[in-house]
């Protein structure tokens, strides 16, 4: 029982993205399905599986705007894979078995399912069903030959990794393919953890602040481009303009278990229609084919790109303090959380090395950490979970520490406090420099407000200061919660809010 129905669905798409299986969450009607359509909103995007169940009205009270009364069929239609109402209890097995199937099917995603007052009140004997067999796609012989052929013509091709559908075997199947071919990889936005970081063939990510200079060499260089499971939405393409729309500028081949993703916005030379699982059981009789010799130099730029710059001098730098808290991690460690710039650090100089371990909504929901993290430590209460926020982040779920200290789970919460929105501060100065509106936050004592939900914490104002304090949160035998106070000046590990305003202004001047 979480404290905010957004927390509910969260939890259960964080469920969703660490068992590969439906996350189930459950809310009232009306303000429960207000509240809880932002987790179902992330699993949609996030393409993660989930059934959330609605309370609805009596069904002889509908279209009249009953109390909390809402179409969900109207609500849910654009954010969910299929939206239904369950008439009787007879059918409970049928909806139930078809949303399970429908979550996981192709494309996974969130399932709607409303249920009348009526229907919660039957009773009815029905028999239990059974999982049906998963329908597995497989790519054919005559694609796997042409895609061979493709990247054996290819001067400069490129693996990218995204979307779900995995797992730690398929995770490992990529890797040995990468190697086998000869691969530089790449993974998408917040998808880390689909390739162990200190992999030689893993070059970085291709999202929100990636590497200039993988950046340069996918507009300059890269002839081909093998996606394996991810959108190429707006943060991954930044903005739809590092491809190039709708004929990309290199070859590309779209491996996804949607179809329709097929040519959606990129338009592909080659489409297989499979997960990433059966496209590597497939693959396995690809190549062998000697490494390119770009691979090692991309994975020089990437090991450059994790040296911290160094930071203002003035609070606590999250570049040294990121690295320093990846070093002190286990391999197994999980690490959540939802938007804001801070993220850009952690994304940056944390290493994932093993899969599911990293918990962030590609849908850039801020409020994600918290939730996610009561959900990876109910699920793995023998590994190490930290939730790194945002000040304004934390705010809008930490609420759901208090459920985890109800229920006995352990989080890490590290709180990065620049005292505002960090990431709409920033567009405000880079877009309209001076006007500044609605970015300053008051915020409480993190500690104090930490120790009232019956956990522990510690405020930490110096970097060197760190390290002591994250050992501390780890020994500790409950919740713990690291308040960093961070330079507000210091917007993204690469640029202060003055040079922002300086880019504004210059901008502005034409």
């Amino acid at each position: 029982s979480c404290r905010q129905e957004g927390g509910a669905t969260n939890a259960a798409e964080a469920h969703g993205k660490l068992t590969g299986l439906p996350g189930i969450a459950a809310v009232t009607r009306g303000p429960g399905a207000t509240n809880g359509s932002n987790g179902v909103h992330t699993a949609f995007q996030d393409s993660t599986p989930m059934i959330l169940f609605i309370g609805q009205v009596n069904r002889g009270m509908l279209d009249r705007e009953a109390f909390q009364e809402i179409d969900y069929r109207r609500m849910f239609g654009q954010m969910a894979k299929w939206v239904a109402e369950i008439g009787s209890a007879d059918r409970i097995p049928e909806y139930v078995g078809r949303a399970w199937e429908t979550a996981l099917s192709g494309r996974p995603g969130p399932v709607v399912l409303a249920l009348p007052e009526e229907t919660l009140r039957e009773e009815a004997v029905v028999a239990d069903l059974e999982p049906i067999p998963r329908v597995d796609a497989a790519p054919s012989s005559a694609a796997l030959a042409r895609l061979e052929a493709m990247i054996g013509e290819a001067k400069a091709p490129l693996l990218l990794l995204g979307g779900s559908n995995w797992s730690e075997e398929v995770r490992e199947a990529a890797q040995a393919f990468a190697e086998r071919m000869g691969l530089p990889v790449v993974t998408s936005l917040r998808r880390q953890d689909h390739v162990d970081n200190d992999h030689p063939n893993f070059c970085g990510v291709v999202g929100i602040a990636p590497n200039p200079a993988l950046a340069k060499r996918i507009r300059e260089e890269t002839d081909l481009i093998v996606n394996i499971g991810s959108r190429l939405g707006e943060m991954t393409s930044q903005g739809y303009e590092l491809f190039g729309v709708p004929t990309p500028r290199m070859k590309l081949v779209t491996v996804h278990p949607g179809p329709e993703e097929a040519g959606m916005v990129h338009r592909p030379d080659l489409s297989i229609a499979c997960g990433p699982a059966a496209f590597f059981e497939a693959a396995k009789g690809m190549g062998p084919r000697g490494a390119l010799p770009a691979v090692a130099e991309m994975r020089a730029e990437f090991e450059a790109f994790l040296a911290p710059p160094p930071g203002s001098g003035n609070g606590v730098d999250l570049g040294a303090a990121m690295t320093a808290m990846s070093a002190m991690l286990p391999e197994d460690a999980i690490v959540t959380n939802g938007a804001g710039n801070y993220s850009v650090w952690l994304h940056r100089f944390h290493r994932h090395r093993r899969h599911a371990t990293q918990l962030a909504p590609t849908s850039g929901s801020m409020g994600y950490g918290t939730p996610a993290a009561l959900a990876a430590a109910l699920e793995h209460p023998g590994r190490v979970v930290v939730n790194v926020a945002g000040d304004g982040c934390f705010q809008m779920s930490g609420q759901e520490l208090s459920t985890a200290r109800q229920h006995g789970a352990k989080v890490i919460t590290v709180i990065c406090d620049n005292g505002m929105y960090g990431t709409i501060r920033m567009h405000q100065e880079r877009r309209h420099p001076g006007r500044v509106i609605a970015t300053e936050i008051f915020n409480p004592d993190f500690v104090m407000l930490a120790k009232g939900y019956g956990g522990d914490g510690e405020l930490v104002e110096r970097t060197e200061d760190f390290e002591a304090a994250f050992q501390r949160a780890l020994a500790a035998p409950g919740c713990y919660l690291l308040h960093l106070k961070t330079d507000p000046e210091q917007i993204t590990p690469s640029q202060t809010l003055a040079a922002a305003r300086k880019q504004g202004e210059a901008t502005a001047a034409g």
